[in-house]
């Protein structure tokens, strides 16, 4: 009767899933790293309810090319400077309305600009 050659078993190496273990999480580490995330405050424009009489109201018109404030074409380079001496000059409530063409990008790069001036309320309208 032929013997049966017994195989040995051999323990698992556990150092190779742990080096993959490792590669994988510095991986993660490193690609969230790069990533920056920023919050941006929304506000919905609502009915006169929460403004005072005497509020003054600009109107920024955000479309996919052209930004306009109180009916006059601005560069977006020039959004902060020209919302500022708006605000400086008299404070104002800044009301936002986004055409459908304007991307989340575009509307984000917006509100980040303004978002540097104190105590400036924004609020965003929809499409008109």
């Amino acid at each position: 009767m032929p013997l049966k050659a017994e195989r040995r078993r051999r323990k698992l190496s556990m150092t190779s899933l742990i080096d993959v273990i490792f590669l994988l999480l510095l991986f993660f580490m490193l690609s969230s790293t790069f990533s920056r995330f920023s919050e941006v405050e929304l506000q919905a424009a609502s009915g006169s309810a929460n403004r005072n009489a005497d509020t003054n109201l600009a109107f920024l018109r955000v479309n996919a090319n052209t930004l306009s404030l109180n009916g006059r074409t601005i560069m977006p380079s020039d959004l902060n400077t020209a919302v500022k001496t708006l605000h400086l000059a008299d404070p104002i409530v800044l009301l936002v309305n986004v055409d459908d063409s304007v991307s989340a990008q575009q509307l984000a790069d917006v509100l980040v600009s303004v978002r540097g001036i104190p105590n400036l309320p924004v609020s965003v309208m929809g499409a008109s």
